[in-house]
């Protein structure tokens, strides 16, 4: 492998879906300002909108998320042209 072409900066972060607040650890590069605390231990901590515990595809189960109520925003915008 060629040198000084990978990241030296490779530490224990901690990922955090929001939709569910399920909490892993990995190593990762990821850069952030936040941390978080698990088991004792404070992380730095990278906060996603989906996971592997919470996508569909993994878990089995469709579910409608709508944070922005943008499905709402489209029936309005289009029942107009609704015969």
């Amino acid at each position: 492998m060629r040198k000084g072409i990978h990241p030296e900066n490779y530490r224990l972060v901690a990922f955090k879906d929001m939709s569910n607040d399920d909490v892993f650890l990995t190593k990762s590069t990821a850069v952030t300002n936040e941390t978080l605390e698990v088991d004792g231990v404070e992380y730095p901590l990278v906060k996603m909108e989906i996971s592997r515990t919470s996508h569909p595809y993994y878990t089995g189960k469709s579910k409608l998320v709508d944070t922005a109520g943008r499905i709402d925003k489209f029936k309005t915008k289009y029942a107009k042209f609704k015969k």
